[in-house]
């Protein structure tokens, strides 16, 4: 009787779904962002799961709050993401 799915090749949607410690290759769901603040355009580095509000070293403008699990950026915020163990296996 075969298996529906192959366990030894998941996909990336299947694994991206399932948690963080059962996965094939066991890694985090959270990562690092630079974030530039629309006001002085100084870039802080927030972790994405913050659980203090992050503020702007030049300006004190708020830059994110902790929202439960992630951290949410405030508006008019740019972010990119780096640092993440999940675009190993892409």
């Amino acid at each position: 009787m075969p298996l529906a799915r192959d366990l030894l090749n998941p996909s990336l949607d299947h694994e991206r779904r399932q948690h963080k410690k059962k996965r094939l290759v066991q890694s985090p769901n959270s990562y690092f962002m630079d974030v530039k603040c629309p006001g002085c355009y100084k870039i802080t580095t927030v972790f994405s799961h913050a659980q203090t509000v992050v503020l702007c070293v030049g300006c004190s403008t708020v830059l994110c709050q902790p929202k439960g699990g992630k951290a949410r950026l405030t508006e008019g915020k740019r972010s990119r993401t780096f640092c993440t163990n999940r675009d190993v296996n892409t």
